[in-house]
C-alpha cells in the first residue's frame, strides 16, 4: 500500500521515526546547529532534509533563506505556526532572509476566501500575530500570491517539469485544485532564488512535506535554472489535551488556538489527560509519569523556556511530589501570561505594519 502524508486531511502521525525511514528523512541532529532553540533542543523538531548545507550556511555565512507562508482563512492559529515562527526567528538569528508569502490565491481556490478579505485578514491578524511570536520585522520580505507575477510565472513553468501520475503519487489524487495550490507552492519556495540562487529552508509540520519533495522533484528537472534545491525543519504536532496525537478545531475542548479567552481555556486545562495515578495516596508513593501528560508537553513544547525549570517539573511529578491539581493550576497562571502576553504583543504589532517590506509590482 502505498503511503501518504496528506497535507490537505488530518491523518495523524504515531511513529515519528518510522516516518523519517518512510520518507527519506534526515534525523534532526540539533548540534548541526548554533545555540539551539528550545523546540530543536527538546527533539520537538524530528527530521529534515539536507540539513547540513543550512548548517554550512551558518558556519562559514554564507546567504541564505528562509521562508513560510500565511494562510488567512480562520481568525485564530495553532501550536504549529508558533513553531513555524520560532523556527522562523531561529534562522533570522542566524543570518537568513526570511520570506512571508500570503497564500490568498490558495486561500481562493481552497476555501472560497476572497482576496480583498484575505489580505484584510492577513493584515488585521495573521501577520501581526506573527510578529507578536517573534517574527523579526527588519529581515522579512513580504508578499501575496496574487500580486506577485514572478510567482505566477514561475508557476506555469514548474508545471510543465510535472506528470500527472507523479502527482498522484505524492498527493493521492489531482483535483485540479490542488494541482493549483501544490504548483503555486513550488513556486513560492523557489521564488527567493529568482534574485539570486542560494539555499533555503522551509520549517513546517510533516505533513507538509510533499510540497517539499514536489519541489525538489522539479528543480532536479530544471537544471539549467541551477536552483539549489529547498532544505526543510519538521516539528512534530502538539497533541490534543485529551491525548490524541494531534490538535485539532473538530476537537473543540481539547484544542487550544492563539489566541484564547482564559475561561474556557482554564476550563480545557483543567480536563487535560496527565500521567496522576487512580488516588493521590498512589502518586505520592509511586510517582506520576509525565511522558503521559498533555500538560507536561504543553510546557516541553511552548511554554516553559528554561530547561532547569522544566527538568524540575518532571522530576517533581515523577518523584509524586507535585499532585496533578497543583500542575493544572500551575499551568493554568503560565497560560495565562503567555496569552495575555501574546495578545498585547498583537495589539502592539499592529502599530507596525506601515513599515513592514512587502514586495512591489
Amino acid at each position: 500500500m502505498t503511503k501518504i502524508i496528506d497535507p490537505y486531511g488530518a491523518e495523524l502521525v504515531e511513529d515519528y521515526s518510522k516516518i523519517i525511514t518512510d520518507f527519506g528523512l534526515e534525523k534532526f541532529d540539533y548540534s548541526l546547529f548554533p545555540k539551539p532553540n528550545r523546540i530543536m533542543r527538546r527533539g520537538v523538531v524530528f527530521a529534515g532534509r539536507d540539513l547540513q548545507r543550512i548548517a554550512d550556511c551558518i558556519k562559514n555565512r554564507k546567504k541564505f533563506y528562509v521562508l513560510s507562508g500565511i494562510m488567512p482563512t480562520a481568525d485564530k492559529i495553532h501550536f504549529g505556526t508558533k513553531m513555524v515562527v520560532e523556527n522562523i526567528r531561529y534562522f533570522q538569528e542566524q543570518g537568513a532572509k526570511a520570506y512571508i508569502l500570503i497564500a490568498d490565491l490558495e486561500s481562493a481556490a481552497a476555501r472560497g476566501v476572497p482576496l480583498e478579505e484575505a489580505k484584510k485578514r492577513a493584515m488585521e491578524f495573521h501577520i501581526p500575530a506573527y510578529l507578536a511570536l517573534g517574527l523579526d520585522p527588519k529581515r522579512t520580505t513580504f508578499y501575496f500570491q496574487s500580486e506577485n507575477k514572478d510567482v505566477v510565472h514561475l508557476a506555469y513553468e514548474c508545471a510543465k517539469k510535472i506528470t500527472l501520475n507523479e502527482f498522484k503519487a505524492i498527493y493521492g489524487n489531482a483535483d485540479p485544485g490542488r494541482i493549483m495550490s501544490a504548483v503555486t507552492q513550488v513556486a513560492d519556495i523557489l521564488y527567493p532564488q529568482l534574485e539570486e540562487r542560494m539555499p533555503g529552508i522551509i520549517p513546517t509540520g510533516i505533513d507538509q512535506d510533499p510540497h517539499i519533495r514536489l519541489t525538489r522533484d522539479v528543480v532536479a528537472r530544471m537544471k539549467e535554472k541551477s536552483f539549489f534545491a529547498p532544505s526543510s525543519v519538521y516539528h512534530k504536532f502538539t497533541p490534543a489535551l485529551d491525548g490524541h496525537l494531534k490538535m485539532s478545531k473538530s476537537m473543540p475542548e481539547s484544542c487550544i488556538e492563539l489566541p484564547e479567552d482564559m475561561k474556557p481555556l482554564t476550563r480545557k486545562l483543567k480536563r487535560a489527560l496527565t500521567g496522576g495515578r487512580e488516588t493521590e495516596a498512589e502518586q505520592r508513593r509511586i510517582g506520576g509519569t509525565p511522558e503521559n501528560c498533555m500538560v507536561f508537553e504543553l510546557y516541553k513544547q511552548h511554554i516553559i523556556e528554561n530547561d532547569g525549570d522544566l527538568d524540575h517539573v518532571h522530576e517533581t511529578c515523577r518523584r509524586g511530589t507535585l499532585l496533578c491539581g497543583k500542575d493544572k493550576q500551575d499551568a493554568v497562571e503560565r497560560m495565562d501570561k503567555f496569552m495575555n502576553g501574546l495578545a498585547k504583543g498583537i495589539e502592539r504589532a499592529k502599530s507596525k505594519l506601515d513599515s513592514l517590506h512587502f514586495v512591489k509590482f
